[in-house]
């Protein structure tokens, strides 16, 4: 019960950032950003203190550990890479007109013989 409580706050903490930053229309906009900022940072603060927000932190934590864990391509991979799907794309462009010409000239000249004037 108590973790629903403060996850309740949370929320309120958070919209209440945002409503400031409407609240605060007169004012500069850097202390608008600010009054968001500091309830996303009072939000974050509260929902930590929850057990599914310590939950959601660790989770966060891992999936940041097994991301610096990939190995990205090189430079030289990324554009041989990009090159191949530009060729198939070209390929293929082609293959799709010359089937819909052949089949244009199929349907409208040979069967319907529309285009004969």
């Amino acid at each position: 019960m108590a973790d629903k409580i403060k996850f309740a706050l949370a929320l309120l903490l958070l919209v209440a950032g945002v409503a400031g930053f409407y609240f605060l229309s007169e004012q500069a906009m850097i202390l608008r950003v600010l009054a968001v900022f500091a309830g996303l940072g009072l939000s974050a603060a509260v929902a930590w203190q929850t057990e599914p927000g310590r939950q959601f932190f660790i989770f966060a934590k891992e999936a940041t550990t097994e991301a610096k864990k990939v190995v990205w391509p090189s430079r030289k991979e990324t554009l041989q890479t990009t090159g191949l799907v530009f060729a198939f794309v070209v390929v293929m462009a082609f293959f799709l007109w010359l089937t819909d010409k052949s089949l244009e000239w199929i349907l409208y000249d040979l069967i319907l013989g529309w285009r004969h004037s």
